[in-house]
């Protein structure tokens, strides 16, 4: 009878154990404000859509094409996608240090300056002048740019961009060809996007360093060295990593259902 009564807690415990975690990577992912991160996204995508609608379907995509899009930019589906990677990739002692640091008054300033950044760097005119302040502090010893460079670099942030990108941008040629847009080998794909490598890499420096500069402005030195030290630990270096591969894997999907999507109107124009 003894043994039975101290393994039944054991059982008890192991049996909330899955629930209680699923309930830390739900507060996790709330902390972190992903729904309206891929809300913010979602707007992205639409007009980045409208754009190929002009470029590639002689703006004569309708509602159609508009209805595609955004059953293709589907926030919920986004935040799933980010959600198992937070799973994986941040568990345990980590997970709760970056829900801590999330819950404070920094960290959920932080999460929103980011966001609000995001939103804002949409209109052609921010983004720009957010370039040009980066290019007017590239290459100085400013100490702003220094916190914001180390916290990229410790991220390793421009490789995982640039990676994100040329693998979105290798997924919409295939939805080209499997769409019967584009007559294409796979060879012939990854030779075209590896040629753009340098181009890539340039434009999401000065893109990244723009819209960091933007996001954390309001922030004083201490309070964004407070951050860029956070990113350095395990936790945020966890964080960091799952949050690129989950949005990477979320618009490597993306791409390649815009991709076809496009195909699919254009052989429809065509008859």
């Amino acid at each position: 009878m003894i043994r039975a009564v101290l393994i039944a807690p054991l059982l008890f415990m192991l049996a909330l154990a899955p629930a209680w975690a699923d309930a830390r990577l739900t507060v996790l992912v709330d902390v972190l404000k992903l729904r309206e991160a891929a809300l913010i996204l979602r707007e992205e995508g639409i007009s980045y859509a409208e754009d190929l609608n002009n470029d590639m379907l002689a703006g004569e995509g309708g509602a159609g094409w508009q209805q595609q899009v955004a059953a293709i930019y589907d926030p919920e589906r986004m935040v799933e996608m980010v959600r198992r990677d937070l799973k994986i990739g941040v568990f345990g002692a980590d997970r709760g240090e970056v829900i801590a640091f999330f819950s404070t008054d920094l960290g959920i300033q932080i999460v929103d300056l980011e966001n609000s950044a995001r939103a804002a760097i949409q209109d052609p005119d921010i983004e720009a002048a957010a370039r040009d302040r980066y290019a007017a502090l590239a290459g100085s010893d400013d100490p702003r740019l220094a916190l914001i460079r180390e916290m990229v670099e410790g991220g390793d942030m421009i490789n995982r961009n640039v990676t994100s990108a040329m693998n979105a941008n290798y997924q919409f040629m295939r939805g080209l060809v499997t769409g019967g847009a584009l007559e294409m080998s796979d060879e012939d794909i990854l030779r075209d996007i590896a040629s753009e490598i340098d181009e890539i890499t340039e434009d999401t420096t000065a893109w990244l360093y723009g819209y960091m500069l933007l996001a954390y402005s309001p922030l004083s030195d201490a309070e964004l060295a407070a951050y860029v030290a956070f990113a350095q630990t395990r936790a945020g270096q966890s964080l960091n990593a799952a949050l690129f591969d989950g949005f990477g894997k979320a618009y490597e999907d993306i791409s390649y259902a815009l991709g076809r999507a496009v195909a699919l109107n254009m052989t429809a124009q065509e008859l």
